[in-house]
């Protein structure tokens, strides 16, 4: 009997790359630096215009009356004021879309996912492919000659929603779809050998499982749409009062403060209160983003 001996100081396995060429290496350097280089022409704008923002708009937002007041009343050259009328335009208009969006983008993906075969299934991702490159201001249009041209409504911030709808839903779709599709068929095929039916386990094993990407995809889809301009320009009035009726008479929003204090209020207040605005607008992006994440802990499958 021979008995194979095994020398310890020998590693098992030898080092990738032990020894690259100098072509390697040159090649290596040149991918990182363009990578590098990237990332810069990426982030500084983007640095740029948060610094731009914060610097002019700061001074606004520190105020209390700024998030607990109305534009009513006043002014152009009036000082004081704030944007609570425009926070809650912006807030109702954009839950209201999501209330509209998130059932039927969730209820598209998992036909995609689970159902979905032959020429429905394809002229379904063909038109979700479609939506999500059509402009804001081409959604604003089909809703102000289908909605109010066509059926007679007013404009309000109901139409408003109606836009954005157009421009949420793509995305809850795709969001939803990829998330769906990284459920393993394991899981799938465990239940079905239980004798579960396909909706119970759609519901059931499915959706929980990916709930946590579908929840962050949704988050980030309404901070998309709540930056949004050409909805607002087109399908509602500006009013520096707040406005608690969604489906009749003007109402404010931020992005339509902005563009309004730019066209009839060009004085230094006028354009603090832009700044301002933007900035407010920022912050509850962030706060959006940041609730994203947070949930996608939360309804994260806990490992055992």
């Amino acid at each position: 009997m021979t008995t194979a001996t095994l020398d310890v100081n020998q590693p098992a396995t030898p080092p990738a790359f032990q020894h690259l060429s100098t072509g390697r290496r040159v090649k290596n350097g040149i991918a990182t630096a363009l990578v590098w280089l990237a990332f810069l022409v990426a982030v500084i704008p983007l640095v740029w215009v948060l610094v731009s923002v914060l610097a002019r708009g700061a001074h606004m937002v520190a105020n209390a009356d700024w998030w607990q007041q109305s534009l009513g009343g006043l002014l152009g050259d009036d000082v004081g004021g704030g944007v609570y009328h425009a926070i809650y335009g912006s807030l109702v208009q954009s839950l209201m879309c999501a209330v509209i969006a998130v059932p039927i983008g969730l209820l598209v993906a998992i036909y995609l996912v689970e159902y979905g075969r032959g020429r429905l299934a394809k002229a379904t991702t063909f038109m979700v492919d479609i939506l999500s490159g059509v402009p804001s201001i081409v959604a604003a249009l089909f809703i102000y000659a289908m909605w109010i041209t066509t059926l007679g409504f007013n404009r309000s911030g109901f139409a408003v929603s109606l836009a954005l709808v157009l421009l949420m839903l793509p995305v809850v779709v795709r969001s939803s779809e990829d998330m769906l599709r990284l459920v393993p068929d394991e899981l799938r095929e465990a239940s079905y050998a239980l004798g579960i039916p396909k909706w119970k386990t759609i519901v059931k094993i499915v959706i929980p499982t990916a709930l946590s990407g579908i929840l962050t995809g949704i988050m980030l889809a309404l901070a998309r749409v709540m930056g949004e301009t050409a909805p607002v320009l087109v399908l509602v009035g500006y009013s520096g009062y707040i406005n608690y009726d969604l489906f009749s008479g003007e109402m404010a929003s931020l992005p339509l403060l902005m563009n309004s204090e730019r066209v009839s209020n060009p004085s230094p207040i006028g354009t603090d209160r832009i700044w301002g605005a933007a900035l407010t607008l920022v912050i509850i992006i962030a706060l959006f983003n940041l609730a994203a994440t947070l949930l996608s802990r939360l309804v994260a499958p806990k490992k055992k």
